[in-house]
């Protein structure tokens, strides 16, 4: 659980004890809907065919190695950005609050970062555009998720979580319709991904009460300064021990479930040879999507209802290495449909039941929006350098089979890890 803070009632930092209403988590998964979006329907679709059209070369391994360069340097910003903002919203004072101005920059950043992505032609100017946008998509989403922990109650962080899990479902296909059958250019598929951020954010932005922090809330915080800024990056194992196995569980199946999907129009395209790979694409994300939506709501209010957290974490990831191993062993267009059912019902299981874990086992209701901003590493950081560790798996381990395997063994071994957390049932 999280730790007391000494502030004891203090409107900042109280524990929420009053269930946050409909209206307030309809927009709340509004606004992660269109972060979802930005962040994963270009992962998916529009870089790869970027950067294919940047690489004239007939070997199409190259396309893929340079997509997972381009991918991993923006992941090594995130990695840094992360905790980094996530304590700058714990330290900032305004009369909007401290994290509505973080989401509201984070979706502006992130919207100019895709609108100027679309008319790269070199991959300089791609890779300094998409940290662009993984950075705003890092600001935005650290204080969403600080927000969940400042506002819903304990008891409630299941259900809401299952709506951040269910937009990011829908995210990609809404998304890969949009910039596949409507606005089929590169430039027009990133604007319109742009502004859907801006305006799925909107409804958000006017609903959230965020309080203001005061000036006695904000003297008890360290300063913000190079040593602060480094030490933010860390928090002992020793003393917070089931905080560490979460973050370790999330980054295994996270890493398992980005290797894997990041890889899929490749794997589409080169080794199934599918007469329509991203028609075939859209197909399964349907099926991953269905499945995703009912798992995830119907899941993470279960999990709220029973009590209980590990146990559906630990199946969560199971589920996605049943999945890895199954394209891993007998590759063909039903088994990625069957994959497809499997990952949707793994993926919305984890998100929404890890997310409310993750919640409560913050070390510091002070730090939250830094320590939640090292939780999300483990979720943006998998997914920034999968592509580039799954094309290392292609090419080392000689093709596809290779990193589906490893994949599965990472969802597995993350949840083996998530059952050593002690505080949370």
């Amino acid at each position: 659980m999280i730790a007391d803070t000494p502030l004891g009632s203090s409107a900042a930092y109280a524990e929420p004890t009053r269930p946050v209403r409909a209206g307030w988590i309809a927009a709340f998964a509004g606004v992660w809907l269109g972060l979802w979006m930005a962040q994963l329907v270009p992962v998916q679709v529009l870089l790869p065919l970027q950067i294919a059209a940047q690489h004239t070369s007939d070997d199409w391994l190259v396309s893929l190695v340079a997509y997972g360069l381009v991918s991993a340097v923006a992941g090594t910003f995130v990695v840094i950005a992360y905790p980094i903002v996530g304590a700058l919203s714990d330290r900032t004072r305004s009369r909007f609050g401290r994290r509505r101005p973080w989401v509201l920059g984070g979706v502006v950043l992130a919207s100019i970062g895709l609108a100027l992505l679309g008319v790269q032609t070199a991959t300089l100017g791609t890779v300094a555009m998409w940290t662009t946008v993984m950075i705003g998509f890092c600001m935005a989403s650290a204080a969403l998720t600080a927000v969940m922990a400042d506002t819903v109650p304990a008891g409630q962080r299941g259900l809401v979580s299952g709506w951040i899990s269910a937009p990011n479902a829908l995210g990609i296909l809404l998304g890969i319709v949009l910039v596949t059958a409507v606005f089929t250019t590169t430039p027009a598929g990133y604007l319109a991904l742009a502004v859907c951020a801006i305006v799925l954010a909107a409804p958000f932005l006017v609903v959230l009460r965020d309080t203001p922090l005061t000036a006695a809330e904000a003297a008890l915080l360290e300063p913000l300064t190079p040593r602060t800024i480094l030490s933010s990056i860390w928090v002992d194992p020793r003393r917070h021990p089931d905080f560490a196995w979460t973050v370790a569980s999330r980054v295994l199946i996270n890493l398992g479930n980005a290797i894997a999907t990041t890889m899929l129009l490749y794997f589409f395209t080169f080794a199934l040879r599918v007469a329509d790979p991203t028609g075939f694409l859209v197909f399964t994300t349907v099926i991953y999507m269905a499945v995703t939506i009912v798992a995830s709501v119907a899941l993470g209010k279960l999990s709220d209802v029973v009590g209980r957290r590990r146990v559906f974490v630990f199946a969560s990831g199971s589920a996605q290495a049943v999945a890895a191993l199954l394209l891993a062993i007998a590759p063909s267009e039903a088994a990625a449909v069957a994959g497809a059912v499997l990952l949707g019902l793994g993926q919305g299981c984890f998100f929404a039941v890890d997310q409310a874990l993750a919640t409560q086992v913050l070390p510091s209701a002070e730090t939250r929006g830094k320590d939640v901003g090292i939780m999300n590493i483990a979720l943006a950081g998998p997914q920034a350098f999968g592509p580039l560790l799954g094309a290392g798996a292609v090419v080392l381990f000689g093709g596809f089979p290779g990193l589906f395997l490893a994949s599965g063994i990472a969802g597995l071994l993350g949840s083996i890890v998530i059952m050593r957390v002690r505080s949370v049932r």
